[in-house]
């Protein structure tokens, strides 16, 4: 007997991660550096792999897009509007994420760059990628 085949959505996680520099709240952000949306701000983020916990995975993929290290994920919303991805149906599980604020952080992997954002700036002038800019 063959089993049926469903279509279901993909899953990726994003981090939010915040800091205060004289009194001003920070928020780290990428620059995506391939498709969709190549040079849009986004939280750093990507595809739970298989076999993965997603709070594992939102550790390694800020490690890996940041090069820093981030602990105690904190639930903060699910994200999984069919459109919010035009590649595919894609469903994130969004995550405040501890970071030592004192650490340099450093662009890799897909990220273009990775840079700490003035909180009130970034909510009032830039534009993001996918839903980023209502998740925040």
């Amino acid at each position: 007997m063959v089993e049926p085949v469903y279509k279901v959505p993909n899953l990726t996680v994003d981090a939010i991660a915040t800091k205060q520099v004289d009194g001003k709240d920070q928020i780290l952000l990428i620059t995506r550096g391939r498709p969709p949306f190549v040079g849009h701000y986004a939280f750093p983020g990507g595809f739970v792999d298989y076999g993965e916990d997603p709070k594992h995975a939102v550790v390694r993929e800020l490690r890996e897009e940041c090069s820093i290290e981030g602990v105690e994920p904190e639930l903060i919303t699910v994200a999984g509007a069919p459109d919010r991805d035009p590649r595919k149906h894609v469903v994130s599980i969004v995550y405040h994420v501890k970071v030592n604020p004192d650490h340099e952080v450093k662009a890799a992997d897909d990220a273009a760059t990775a840079k700490w954002y003035d909180l009130t700036q970034v909510q009032k002038e830039f534009e993001m990628a996918f839903d980023h800019k209502s998740i925040l």
